[in-house]
């Protein structure tokens, strides 16, 4: 599995061991990692702090050239808030883990010349399987229902 999908994979076990919902996310520049995240909008009781969200504010500010030389690994698909950031910072290359569980606003990023890679991992799927089916109140919560 690619290294970097992986990491995000960790943030998401990290974020579920907190009594969180289980999404991961890392930015990546250059090959490196310079921000990574999980949503944490259980923990932190706050209303934005999906996994992407996460990455991109523990990335710190970052110059426009490094938001658009990089890549955005998401254990699953963005939501429309999500998605307006990567827009907004001009990330042009989103890895996804997974859209079967939820399918977020990639037509929005492929329609902005953003490249989507989905990649069906099968750990990633688990992962929100069992999160949904044991939380759906928490879950419909997280994406706005």
């Amino acid at each position: 599995m690619d290294e970097f999908m992986q990491a995000a994979i960790e943030e998401a076990r990290q974020g579920m061991e907190e009594g969180g919902i289980p999404i991961g996310s890392v930015l990546v520049h250059q090959g490196r990692i310079i921000g990574r995240g999980h949503n944490r909008r259980v923990q932190q009781g706050s209303a934005i702090l999906h996994g992407e969200m996460d990455a991109l504010e523990n990335a710190g500010r970052q110059p426009a050239r490094v938001y658009r030389e990089s890549v955005i690994y998401t254990t699953l698909s963005p939501c429309p808030m999500c998605t307006g950031a990567i827009l907004l910072y001009g990330i042009p290359k989103v890895v996804v883990g997974e859209n079967q569980t939820f399918m977020g606003a990639e037509d929005l990023l492929r329609a902005q010349g953003v490249e989507v890679e989905v990649l069906q991992d099968e750990t990633c799927i688990d992962l929100m399987r069992r999160f949904i089916s044991a939380n759906p109140e928490l879950w419909n919560e997280d994406i706005g229902e």
